[in-house]
């Protein structure tokens, strides 16, 4: 798998002084997810952010199966190569969680320490899979249907109607947020969601007992599946621990931006 089969939109800040962390935002964010988060961090860490397939400036110049997330991950690995990046920290936030948790255990060589943002190690039971594929595709057709923005902009006030975004709406930031989601193209995160959604990943649960990278596992205090689905996953895992983050539904980075940059700092620099 090399570089060809996509154009990556990307933004490196290096500084040899620092060390690196790679951020992978989630569904519906672009390379400007964690701008608020990195304004914090960048006095002590170097950064590299990514549109990932679907998302932003990013273009997919293969087929529909380069959205996948085993292809995604290796050409992520192909990137790091191409940038000189042997080893880094990595940050990934809900999808882009989920696609850190891939990378970590496929690729433990050339990861540090990870922070995992109210992600999963997708479903581990066949029926599950298949049934959130269903639903998947059923919202996949309703973002297809957003010809105009006015259609996406109301998917969107839909999409954070689900309990686990907790009070997000009532964040005095909330409207510029959904201006950042409104740069996305509907038809690019429909195929996003398709190949790439949590019923189409592989099941890591089993893999999770394998990993000894030590892994932070952040979940919002107003979103009890994550939090559920996050403490399963400490105890599977040695080298995991889990915060829960008071004020924070979901998108902990936006809801509690202090609280998540304060945990990565102390998380990264402590020792091993």
């Amino acid at each position: 798998m090399n570089l060809k089969n996509y154009q990556f939109n990307y933004y490196l800040n290096f500084n040899i002084n620092k060390h690196l962390i790679v951020f992978l935002h989630g569904f519906m964010g672009n390379i400007n997810e964690f701008d608020e988060a990195i304004k914090l961090l960048s006095e002590y860490f170097s950064y590299l952010i990514i549109d990932l397939p679907g998302h932003g400036k990013t273009k997919v110049l293969g087929g529909d199966e380069y959205y996948k997330i085993e292809p995604t991950a290796q050409t992520i690995i192909n990137l790091l190569d191409e940038l000189k990046i042997d080893k880094c920290h990595l940050v990934g936030y809900s999808m882009g969680g989920r696609l850190a948790l891939y990378l970590t255990l496929n690729f433990p060589e050339r990861f540090i320490k990870v922070v995992l943002e109210s992600a999963s190690p997708g479903l581990a039971i066949e029926t599950e899979r298949l049934e959130r594929v269903r639903r998947d595709a059923q919202i996949a057709r309703k973002l297809s249907r957003s010809i105009i923005q006015t259609d996406f902009a109301i998917f969107l006030s839909n999409w954070y109607n689900q309990p686990i975004f907790g009070y997000i709406k009532n964040h005095s930031d909330y409207d510029r947020m959904i201006e950042n989601r409104l740069q996305n193209n509907p038809h690019e995160l429909e195929k996003s969601l398709r190949f790439m959604g949590t019923g189409c990943q592989p099941s890591l649960w089993e893999k999770l007992q394998e990993n000894k990278i030590p892994m932070l596992l952040l979940a919002g205090q107003y979103d009890e599946k994550f939090i559920f689905i996050n403490t399963e996953m400490a105890k599977l895992c040695k080298f995991a621990q889990i915060k829960i983050i008071s004020n924070a539904g979901h998108n902990i980075h936006f809801e509690n931006t202090l609280a998540f940059v304060e945990n990565i700092k102390d998380f990264l620099y402590a020792a091993s």
